[in-house]
C-alpha cells in the first residue's frame, strides 16, 4: 500500500531537512500524534495533547506561524489548507474540525517564501525555480529552467551555500532555499516532497528574462550564464535590492572599475553605466526611488579596452560583428560609426560565439577585447529579424525620419509617439549591434536604414 503523506514526511526528514512539523489523526479520543521533527526534541517525540505540540512548533517557529494542511488517507491530493495561524488555540480548532471530517493532519511552520530565497524541483537532471513562490512555481509561466548542476552552481555563487540536493534518474524532489536557515536541522535548504520513479528525458529550456533574472537583475543574470559556461566575464559584484551581495567572474588585470545599473528586464541605454565608482545606493535612489525598474547595481572590473563591440545574428543567420577601437560606450549609444576591426579579435569574437551558441543557441553580446582576448560585458538569448537595411522588417503607411545624432532619448520620445501604422527611417551609419538599433527592434515598428543614409 503506498504511504500516506505523514509517512513519506518522516522518511524525508531522517536524511533531509524539512520544515518543523508535527502529524495528526482522528481517533476516538480525538487527535492521535503520529510524527514529528521539532528543534530541541528527539524525532518523533510524542507530546501530552495537540495543543502542546502545536504550541512547541509555535514557540520555534521563525515566522511565529504554523499552516494546517489536511489529507484524506492514501489520496495525494492535498485537501483544506489554512494558513498563517498565530495562536495555539486557532490552530488546534482548525485541527479539530479538518479531523471531524475524517482528514488527516500535517501542522508545519509558516516559512516566508518571499525572503529572497527560491523555491522549484529537481527532476530528471534538470532545476527549475523562482523567488516568492512555493514548490508549484513550476507549474507557471516564467521559472528558471537550467541543467542541474549548472543551477546548483548558479544558486550557489548567488546564495553562497550549495543547495542541499540531489539529482538520480526517477526521482522528483520539491525544495525551497533559504537566506536564513530554517527547519529541523536548522539548514539552507527545505525538501517538501521526493517521489521515486518519475519518468526521465526532461530537457531544460533555458531562457531569459525569467522570473529568477528580474530577482537578481538581466544583465547580472546573463552575465552568470557566460561565466558558468566557462566564458571570460570581468569580475564582477552584483548589489541587489532582495539578495545580499554576491561575487563572480574573472580578474582582469585593471583595478579599474565601471558601476552599472541593472534593470529586471532589458532597457537598452536607459539607465546609468559610468566608468569609475559611484555610490549604488544613491544611484538606485535616484534612477528608480520607487524600486520598481532597476533590480541592483554591478561593480565590474574595468577591461583594457584595445577593441569593444558588440555581435548579433541577422535574420540571415549570418553573425554581424561590430565595434571600434577603444572603449565601446559611445559606439553603443550610436555617437561613434563603427570600425574595421582586426582579423585577430573578429576570430576570437567569432570563437566566442560559438561557444556560446553550443550552450544556448543564438546570442546577442557585448565584448570587449583587451588584445588578448575578448571579455564578455552583456549577453542576451536569440538571434534578431535585422538586415543591414532594414533593422525592423515591415512596411508602415507613413515614415519619420530620425537622424541618429539626436540620439537615444529623442529616439524613445519619438517612438511613443509614432501612430500605429508609422515607421522609422533611420538616417546616419547605425550599427545593428547598437542601443539604437535594439531599442527599434524592442518598440517593433518597421525601421529601415536607407540606401543613402
Amino acid at each position: 500500500m503506498d504511504l500516506q503523506k505523514d509517512e513519506v514526511l518522516d522518511r524525508l526528514a531522517e536524511h533531509g531537512n524539512v520544515a518543523q512539523f508535527v502529524a495528526l489523526r482522528p481517533s476516538a479520543n480525538g487527535l492521535k500524534q503520529t510524527y514529528s521533527r521539532i528543534r530541541g526534541h528527539e524525532p518523533n517525540a510524542t507530546f501530552a495533547s495537540a495543543a502542546y505540540a502545536v504550541g512547541a512548533l509555535l514557540m520555534l517557529s521563525r515566522s511565529g506561524m504554523v499552516n494546517v494542511r489536511s489529507y484524506a488517507p492514501h489520496d495525494p491530493r492535498s485537501r483544506e489548507f489554512v494558513y498563517g495561524l498565530r495562536s495555539v488555540d486557532d490552530a488546534v480548532a482548525a485541527t479539530k474540525r479538518l479531523a471531524s471530517q475524517g482528514l488527516h493532519l500535517l501542522v508545519n511552520e509558516t516559512i516566508d517564501v518571499s525572503d529572497g530565497g527560491v523555491s522549484g524541483v529537481v527532476q530528471s537532471g534538470m532545476i527549475e525555480f523562482a523567488p516568492d513562490d512555493t514548490p508549484r512555481c513550476v507549474e507557471k509561466p516564467g521559472v528558471a529552467s537550467l541543467p542541474f548542476e549548472v543551477g546548483v552552481d548558479l544558486l550557489t555563487l548567488v546564495y553562497g551555500f550549495r543547495p542541499e540536493l540531489v539529482s538520480r534518474v526517477g526521482l522528483r524532489t520539491e525544495f525551497s532555499i533559504h537566506p536564513i536557515q530554517q527547519g529541523w536541522r536548522s539548514t539552507h535548504t527545505l525538501l517538501w516532497e521526493q517521489e521515486e520513479g518519475v519518468p526521465g528525458d526532461t530537457a531544460s529550456a533555458q531562457q531569459w528574462p525569467n522570473r529568477f533574472s528580474r530577482h537578481i537583475g538581466d544583465k547580472a543574470y546573463g552575465l552568470l550564464m557566460a561565466h558558468l559556461a566557462g566564458l571570460p566575464v570581468p569580475r564582477t559584484l552584483v548589489i541587489p535590492r532582495r539578495v545580499a551581495p554576491f561575487w563572480f567572474g574573472r580578474p582582469t588585470g585593471s583595478a579599474e572599475v565601471w558601476t552599472r545599473t541593472c534593470p529586471f528586464k532589458p532597457h537598452p541605454g536607459l539607465y546609468t553605466t559610468v566608468k569609475g565608482w559611484t555610490d549604488p545606493y544613491a544611484l538606485l535612489g535616484k534612477e528608480d526611488p520607487s524600486g520598481d525598474l532597476l533590480a541592483s547595481t554591478l561593480r565590474q572590473d574595468g577591461v583594457p579596452a584595445r577593441y569593444s563591440g558588440a555581435a548579433i545574428v541577422q535574420a540571415n543567420g549570418n553573425l554581424a560583428i561590430e565595434g571600434l577601437a577603444g572603449e565601446g560606450d559611445l559606439f553603443m549609444l550610436g555617437s561613434r560609426n563603427a570600425e574595421e576591426l582586426p582579423a585577430a579579435v573578429l576570430a576570437d569574437v567569432r570563437d566566442t560565439f560559438s561557444l556560446l551558441e553550443d550552450r544556448f543557441g543564438s546570442v546577442r553580446f557585448e565584448w570587449v577585447h583587451d588584445g588578448e582576448r575578448a571579455w564578455i560585458v552583456q549577453l542576451h538569448l536569440g538571434a534578431t529579424n535585422s538586415s543591414r537595411t532594414e533593422i525592423v522588417p515591415g512596411e508602415a503607411e507613413c515614415w519619420t525620419d530620425f537622424p541618429i545624432e539626436e540620439g537615444l532619448e529623442k529616439l524613445r520620445a519619438l517612438l511613443k509617439t509614432l501612430p500605429a501604422d508609422g515607421g522609422v527611417r533611420v538616417i546616419g551609419q547605425v550599427g545593428l549591434t547598437s542601443h539604437i538599433a535594439d531599442v527599434l527592434r524592442r518598440a517593433g515598428f518597421p525601421a529601415r536604414v536607407p540606401a543613402n543614409a
